[in-house]
């Protein structure tokens, strides 16, 4: 009697487990390819990059603190043009010391006051994101109303006059800056400076500010091309 042959077993494929496969992968790619565009432009990282190359050079640059402070070296001027010649002599000197003084009161001026900081920082963050480092391409989108260049410009500009003018945030900025001047100023007047040592030869740029006189030229080419 003959044995009958085992019926052969096709293999079965889940049509729907390949579809929900694929679907999970398309996903993810265009998952990936949304977080990558949305990433910040060259522009931008060449801004922040310079940014930070000039705080952490400045820092280096710094006079030691001890040094500012020097009881031994103050006395009072003779005279208004003494004065001036001291503040001249000592700013050149004490530079980054000083401009670190005025940024920790124009810091502690802004957390003492919440709200003009929130207002200062949501201004600083439309600049950067809404024109200066957005392309053009896609325009700019916002309540379902697409905007202009031109447009967003304007609205950027009058959102800085009624920031500044129209709330306490240009008050807290000036008053900021003149307690810091006067601080500086004050001591910079008494500071002796004959023991110093002045470097004729160092750039009127060099501090925390350099990054504004060749930011223009670094990360201005590379913004006009991003909004071509």
């Amino acid at each position: 009697m003959a044995t009958a042959s085992p019926t052969p077993v096709l293999p079965i494929s889940n049509p729907q487990t390949t579809t929900t496969t694929v679907a999970a992968t398309t996903t993810t790619t265009d998952t990936q390819q949304t977080i990558t565009g949305v990433g910040p432009t060259p522009a931008l990282r060449s801004f922040i990059n310079r940014v930070s190359e000039t705080v952490q050079g400045g820092l280096s640059n710094r006079r030691p603190w001890a040094e500012l402070v020097d009881r031994s070296a103050f006395a009072k001027p003779e005279s208004v043009s003494d004065a001036t010649l001291r503040i001249r002599k000592n700013y050149s000197y004490f530079r980054t010391n000083y401009l670190s003084l005025l940024a920790v009161v124009l810091a502690f001026s802004l957390i003492t006051n919440p709200f003009s900081l929130i207002l200062l920082t949501g201004l600083l963050a439309a600049w950067l994101f809404l024109y200066l480092f957005r392309p053009s391409d896609p325009p700019l989108v916002l309540f379902g109303r697409q905007f202009s260049e031109r447009e967003t410009l304007g609205v950027l500009i009058v959102s800085t006059v009624v920031v500044i003018f129209l709330t306490s945030v240009g008050s807290v900025l000036v008053s900021a800056l003149m307690i810091g001047l006067a601080i500086v100023c004050t001591h910079a007047a008494f500071r002796v400076p004959e023991d110093l040592f002045l470097d004729d030869q160092e750039s009127p740029a060099t501090g925390f500010l350099s990054f504004l006189a060749g930011a223009a030229p670094t990360s201005g080419p590379a913004a006009v091309s991003a909004r071509v």
